[in-house]
């Protein structure tokens, strides 16, 4: 298993960083809130961890350890694969996940791009007792304001990881500007914004605007 990779950010792009590992870059999946705090050129550490499909090696990356045990443990709940799993990471600290399951938050999950309410009763009930409890008092009460509010702010979220990507705050800001009817309609259908989707598509608006 590779336990975490260490070196210089070589590119990044909406859903994965390049970092370089003794001449090798090395693709790996991470959040928006990963992400976001990556910068080209600048010496990067994430944890990771390896899925193995018979026609795939995926790397997944994080950025501490108790990241990545949480993407493992939620996969020990059945329908939750790697990608899910992720998913639930970019939406919810891991101590909002932990918060989330021990109180029975529906809501909290919900707010997950693919989990619907009959989905979120079911993970309640297979990962109870399975995450623990949040770290500590600090982790307890920022897991409590992230179920009580959701996820951050989407427009904080992809401001940030356009910024990580190497865009001028200002282009950052007129990209979130031009999704922002997109991320209103998603908001009022569904209670919450898809960070990724919207990174694409911010992307797709400054690709158009060069």
């Amino acid at each position: 298993m590779i336990a975490f990779v260490s070196g210089q950010v070589a590119a990044l792009a909406p859903t994965t960083a390049v970092i370089e590992v003794g001449g090798v870059g090395m693709a790996v999946q991470c959040t928006p809130n990963t992400l976001a705090h990556l910068k080209i050129g600048q010496d990067a550490k994430l944890a990771t961890s390896l899925v193995v499909r018979e026609d795939s090696l995926t790397l997944y990356g994080f950025a501490d350890d108790d990241e990545r045990q949480v993407f493992e443990l939620l996969q020990t709940a059945s329908g939750v694969g790697p990608r899910l799993a992720q998913a639930m990471l970019g939406a919810h600290s891991p101590d909002g996940l932990r918060l989330a399951v021990s109180t029975g938050d529906e809501k909290a999950l919900t707010a997950v791009p693919g989990i619907g309410k009959k989905g979120a009763q079911k993970l309640l009930l297979e990962l109870k007792g399975k995450l623990g409890t949040p770290l500590g008092t600090s982790g307890l009460v920022g897991a409590q304001r992230a179920v009580a509010t959701g996820p951050a702010p989407w427009s904080e979220q992809l401001q940030a990881a356009l910024i990580g990507l190497g865009y001028a705050p200002r282009d950052a800001e007129e990209a979130v500007a031009a999704v922002t009817p997109q991320a209103e309609a998603a908001l009022a259908e569904s209670g919450s914004a898809p960070v990724p989707q919207l990174l694409r598509a911010a992307l797709q608006s400054l690709n158009r605007a060069r």
